[in-house]
C-alpha cells in the first residue's frame, strides 16, 4: 500500500495540466488543500473554472493563463520553443486583495514576467478565442500560420473563425471586448511565420489533445444559443477524426 504523503495545507496550488489530466489532478492535491488555499490554474479554455469550483469552492480558485510555447523533446525533456514567458493572474471579480498582493510581493522579482491583471476573467476568455482559433486553425490545415494566412482563403478562415467564436461568446454572455475578433486576427497575422500550435504539435506526435475541452465546449454553447459555426465545426471534426484514429491504434 502507498503510504499517503502528509503536509500542511498550501498556501497556493499551481495547475499546469492539460484538460485531460485534470480530473486526476483535483485528487492529487486534495489532501494538501486548505481553507486558506489559492488554486491557480494555467490551463487554456475556460470549463475546468467550473470543475475547481465545484471541487474546492468558489473562494479557493483565482483566475490565470499564461504565455509561453512549449513542446515534449524526444528524450521527453519540455523545450521551449520561443522567449515568451509571461503568467497572468489575479482575483476573479477583479478584487485586489491581501491574499493577491501577498501572492504578488512572492512573484516580483523572479526571471520569468508575471501580470497581476486587474480583469483575469476577460483575459481568460481572450485567450480562450484566441487559442482556440490558432490551435484549430493550424492543426485542421497541418500547417504553421504562416502559408496558412497568406492564402487568401486562409485569411478569410481565420477571421470567420474568430468572429464565429465572437458571436458564441458575446451570445452567452462572455465578459469580451466588443471587436475582440478584429483584435485577435492582427495578433495571429503578427506571428512569427513558423508559429504552430501546441495542440497541433501534440498531433504530429500522435499525443492527446484538448478538442472537447476548446472547441467542443464552444459548439456545445453554440448549439443551446442556436448560433451556426460551421468552421469552428470543421475544425472539431477534423479533431475528432484524429482522437478516433489515435483509439483505434490503441
Amino acid at each position: 500500500m502507498t503510504k499517503t504523503m502528509q503536509a500542511e495545507p498550501f498556501d497556493i496550488v499551481i495547475i499546469s495540466t492539460k484538460a485531460y489530466q485534470l480530473e486526476q489532478a483535483i485528487e492529487d492535491i486534495r489532501p494538501f488543500v486548505g481553507e486558506q488555499t489559492m488554486i491557480l490554474p494555467l490551463l487554456n479554455g475556460i470549463s475546468h473554472i467550473d470543475q475547481l469550483v465545484s471541487a474546492f469552492g468558489e473562494e479557493a480558485v483565482i483566475g490565470g493563463l499564461c504565455f509561453i510555447e512549449t513542446t515534449i523533446g524526444e528524450d521527453g525533456s519540455i523545450v521551449q520553443t520561443s522567449p515568451i514567458h509571461q503568467l497572468v493572474y489575479g482575483e476573479r471579480g477583479g478584487k485586489r486583495t491581501e491574499r493577491i498582493e501577498k501572492l504578488k510581493s512572492h512573484f516580483d522579482g523572479t526571471k520569468a514576467e508575471f501580470v497581476l491583471s486587474e480583469d483575469i476573467d476577460q483575459d481568460m476568455w481572450h485567450k480562450y478565442m484566441f487559442i482556440t482559433a490558432m490551435s484549430g486553425i493550424t492543426s485542421l490545415m497541418e500547417s504553421p500560420i504562416g502559408p496558412i494566412r497568406e492564402l487568401p482563403s486562409g485569411q478569410t478562415a481565420i477571421q470567420s473563425l474568430l468572429e464565429e467564436l465572437e458571436a458564441v461568446m458575446t451570445a452567452i454572455g462572455a465578459p469580451i471586448k466588443k471587436g475582440i475578433a478584429t483584435i485577435q486576427l492582427d495578433k495571429v497575422n503578427s506571428l512569427d511565420d513558423s508559429m504552430k500550435s501546441s495542440m497541433q504539435r501534440d498531433m504530429e506526435k500522435g499525443q492527446g489533445i484538448e478538442a472537447d475541452h476548446l472547441q467542443g465546449h464552444l459548439i456545445e454553447k453554440a448549439q443551446q444559443a442556436g448560433i451556426p459555426v460551421p468552421v469552428l465545426e470543421t475544425v472539431y471534426t477534423k479533431l475528432k477524426l484524429y482522437e478516433a484514429s489515435k483509439d483505434k491504434e490503441k
